[in-house]
């Protein structure tokens, strides 16, 4: 439902407050906030804008989340986007004389139900996160992300990520390895780090058991972290063929220091949907871990083969356990929420549990994993201890607790962000424009847009078709007394088809046609092609944030 409503007619002369000058001015840099709509002529001839009535705020407005923010690029919008975006006065204040911005009344917010956005899962090893991007990042973080990914040790579960991140040709992270599915699967700097640590400490145990070895147990132990961790990428695997079952794009595959993740960029739709989306991951980890035991029968365990097997029979079956503990971000938190949404009927409901959850599994982990391996629970010998033992197993709980703690709050955050991303309406975040041919003096044009209560400047032809954008950073660059020999051309930017985006979108498709064409603004038409006014990614970046911002209900 549009809440905006509105025809898009511009507002004439009269209507623009007194203290607005109706000579050219500077606009601002920042959103202007107004008190609520004015009367509009019925006379008034159509322009490029919004409907006066019902106009978006451009102070509310945040920018879109980075890709993740891993969330890692802003939607459409550049780190300077919040100074170059034209100043919106949905009041009629028009382009304002001030560089700063004005606020003079609350801004307009529209609500509207909507699918979540995306889903990350990870394993611990690997412990979910989102994406920041990424993230959020909207432009903001937001975080936030904000891709939905998988992470596995090796795995910590199905994570919800920020919202859908642009597509570029490669999403990076790292050396790309391949595209099974195709779904680019690429190994991250950080796993050199934690391949060497696995080598040096698993050399040390082959040391103990086959010391006739020597130094080619380091040989071993590298064949024993590569084998490992195409465990783990068959873990990612199994999220990835459910996600392209069940008709959820992948951006991407990371193996990474603690595991790996899968960046999923949407939401499952019903709860059994997540919960198979999730409990697929510790599955197949439990068969990996049946097949090398079933492998291990017929070989002499005092081999090297024998004790490869065992190595990887063991970590395949931690991997699925530590994976199926109930608490967010691990795969078994992805299932408790699914359970909680599936009773409760929300979502939210559901993310929130399971997030306390593992915020309980994090306190648990930090306090408990190194007395465990102290009482020699884990398999260790607890007479056989150092100082320095213990500090490591401190240091590695606090390590794990840390990704399973931030992991929920990420989880948290994510999920208030989707309940909210439907706020996000293109027809409500447009700033009013006026239409201007392109030999037409700046002042000129500034003059029009102030008495039309405009804060955007579109250059038509002599038909009225669009042909580019002026840009606000341009004007802010611009002095006073050269404005009238400067015609509106010199600061406008041409359009693009992806430049070009419908009064209609909203959420996080909205957020898709955004990042696929990254600009700071852009031209708001209706189905009919009929201008509605421009678009700015920096209001687009405050709404978000704001969104994010916002308690969830």
């Amino acid at each position: 439902m549009d809440v905006s409503g509105g025809s898009g007619q511009p507002r004439s002369g009269n209507e623009e407050p007194a203290e607005h000058p109706a000579g050219p001015t500077a606009p601002t840099t920042g959103p202007t906030d107004h008190t609520g709509p004015e009367p509009r002529e019925p006379s008034a001839p159509r322009a490029a804008g919004p409907d006066p009535d019902n106009p978006g705020d451009a102070t509310d407005r945040p920018a879109l989340p980075h890709p993740a923010q891993p969330t890692k690029d802003t939607p459409g919008t550049h780190a300077d986007a919040d100074a170059e975006a034209p100043a919106r006065d949905s009041q009629g204040a028009g382009i304002s004389e001030a560089t700063g911005s004005t606020d003079s009344g609350s801004p307009a917010d529209a609500t509207s139900d909507g699918a979540e956005p995306g889903t990350t899962t990870g394993h611990p090893g690997a412990t979910d996160s989102t994406l920041p991007e990424d993230a959020p990042g909207p432009g903001a973080g937001t975080t936030s992300d904000p891709h939905p990914q998988h992470r596995s040790p090796a795995h910590s579960g199905i994570a919800k990520g920020e919202p859908p991140q642009p597509r570029p040709k490669e999403p990076g992270g790292g050396i790309l390895m391949g595209r099974p599915f195709g779904v680019p699967v690429y190994v991250a700097p950080s796993w050199f780090l934690v391949a060497a640590l696995i080598t040096w400490v698993f050399g040390g145990q082959l040391d103990r058991v086959l010391p006739e070895l020597g130094a080619a147990r380091y040989l071993v132990s590298l064949f024993f972290a590569v084998a490992f961790y195409a465990s783990v990428l068959v873990h990612e695997l199994a999220h990835t063929v459910a996600a392209i079952r069940f008709r959820l794009p992948v951006r991407r595959i990371q193996l990474q220091f603690f595991g790996g993740v899968s960046e999923i960029e949407k939401e499952a739709e019903t709860p059994g949907r997540e919960f198979i989306l999730a409990f697929v991951g510790p599955l197949l980890s439990l068969v990996l871990a049946g097949l090398f035991y079933l492998a291990m029968k017929p070989v002499d365990p005092g081999t090297v083969t024998g004790v490869l097997l065992a190595g990887l029979m063991i970590s395949n079956l931690i991997v699925a356990i530590f994976n199926l503990l109930p608490g967010l971000p691990l795969d078994g938190g992805r299932m408790l929420r699914a359970v909680v949404w599936k009773i409760t009927g929300k979502p939210m409901s559901g993310t929130i549990a399971a997030a306390w959850v593992g915020r309980a599994l994090a306190v648990a982990v930090l306090i408990g994993l190194p007395l465990l391996n102290q009482s020699g629970a884990l398999g260790g010998d607890s007479t056989d201890t150092t100082g320095m033992d213990t500090v490591t197993d401190a240091l590695l709980a606090a390590i794990l607790a840390a990704i399973i703690w931030t992991g929920a709050g990420n989880s948290l955050r994510m999920a208030r962000l989707r309940e909210h991303l439907p706020e996000l309406r293109a027809r409500t975040l447009t700033r009013r424009a006026v239409p201007v041919q392109t030999d037409t003096p700046l002042s000129e044009a500034l003059r029009r847009a102030n008495a039309a209560g405009a804060r955007a400047l579109v250059v038509v032809d002599a038909h009225g078709n669009p042909l580019s954008l002026v840009r606000e950073s341009a004007i802010v660059g611009v002095p006073e007394h050269r404005r009238p020999w400067v015609p509106v051309s010199g600061l406008a930017h041409d359009l693009t088809d992806g430049m070009r985006v419908s009064a209609e979108l909203a959420g996080e498709e909205l957020l898709d046609v955004l990042r696929a064409t990254p600009a700071t603004e852009y031209l708001v038409v209706e189905e009919t092609g009929e201008i509605y006014g421009v678009l700015s990614a920096a209001d687009v970046e405050r709404a978000f944030v704001k969104a994010m911002a916002r308690p969830a209900s």
